[in-house]
């Protein structure tokens, strides 16, 4: 018996060194899908377990906040202005909170274009078919047919919609300064046409459809990279009108170009101004034979890094005013800052209400 345990010692060793390299790799796959999986998570993603769902009203009155007669957003029952920190230490939570109100306070917006200023909707691309994403840009009863003058808003990058200069100023300030509403109405009360631009809505977003082998690879996580079970979305550009740059082209191309009025003007706040210069650059006899005016607002363009023609800054420097961000009183001539239009103070240091202000 004992002959034979010390013949078999030999391969017992090889077995028990090989049972040992075995648990050993096993352990560092472990160890590695360990780390891979701390890797993917981080403090933040971690307290998205504890956050309530995302679960948020759908009308003003859900939220129990109301505008007043002087436009500002106040809580039904309290009067408070709206509070951001709803709830302390749940930043996403507020955030995305937030973002729910904006989108409520977008359609709010386009019923006051629609019912106060008796705008409509024109769809774009102009040619779209039933199945393919579309934007809109909103027209005054009179913005195609009007024979002497036609006013283009342009707004500036981010979440503003049709008709907002600012969401943060609608929330939080009132809808004047926030809203275009009173450059339309006034517009429309000198005699003028108006085109309100829609350059920030440039993609329909749907529910991502993944392959199984991806989905699959994503349910091993799912519990700690989204506990909220938000939704997976996919971006389809419009077509002719995937940028704010593509949007301005276009509603120059099929909207203002065709229009009756001899003379057309144009406001563009921040990235709006951007939009406009390139638009100069691609139909620059255009511009200069139908624009009269541009009143740009803390205008993001740079005629340097757009490329533009020298007679395009010519002529910018004479149809062209930026009214930007500066402590001096509005309208105080201010230094140029490159060789295209006049500065002068919007009186706010504040970027958002340079529109307002300058108003």
């Amino acid at each position: 018996m004992l002959s034979h345990l010390r013949a078999a010692t030999p391969a017992l060793y090889i077995l028990w060194i090989a049972m040992a390299q075995i648990a050993g790799q096993e352990d560092r796959e472990k160890t590695t899908a360990l780390k891979d999986l701390l890797s993917r998570i981080d403090l933040d993603e971690l307290m998205k377990k504890d956050e309530p769902p995302f679960t948020f009203p759908k009308t003003l009155e859900e939220f129990e906040y109301a505008f007043n007669e002087y436009g500002q957003l106040r809580h039904i029952k309290t009067g408070e202005p709206f509070v951001f920190n709803a709830r302390e230490d749940l930043h996403r939570w507020n955030q995305k909170r937030y973002e729910a109100l904006g989108e409520i306070i977008t359609q709010y917006v386009y019923e006051l274009l629609e019912k106060k200023c008796n705008m409509t909707k024109a769809i774009l691309p102009v040619d779209a078919t039933e199945d393919e994403p579309t934007t809109f840009i909103y027209l005054s009863p009179d913005a195609l047919s009007n024979p002497s003058k036609l006013l283009v808003l342009i707004q500036g990058s981010g979440v503003v919609r049709a008709g907002q200069w600012a969401r943060r100023l609608i929330i939080n300030q009132d809808l004047d300064s926030g809203t275009q509403i009173p450059f339309i109405t006034k517009a429309i009360e000198d005699g003028y046409g108006v085109m309100v631009l829609n350059p920030n809505e440039n993609y329909l977003e749907r529910e991502r459809k993944d392959d199984k082998e991806g989905k699959k690879k994503r349910e091993f996580y799912e519990k700690y990279r989204n506990p909220q079970k938000e939704t997976e979305t996919e971006r389809i550009p419009i077509r002719e009108n995937g940028s704010s740059e593509e949007h301005v082209l276009y509603v120059w191309d099929h909207f203002v170009s065709k229009a009756a009025a001899k003379n057309v003007f144009i406001m563009a706040h921040s990235y709006g101004g951007l939009s406009f210069v390139e638009l100069m650059n691609q139909r620059e006899m255009q511009v200069k034979n139908r624009v009269c005016a541009v009143a740009l607002t803390d205008s993001a363009h740079n005629i340097w890094l757009q490329e533009t023609s020298k007679g395009t800054q010519d002529w910018m420097q004479q149809h062209c005013c930026n009214w930007v961000s500066s402590p001096e009183p509005v309208d105080t001539p201010l230094d140029p800052m490159l060789p295209d239009c006049p500065r002068v103070s919007a009186g706010t240091e504040r970027h958002e209400l340079t529109s307002w202000m300058s108003f």
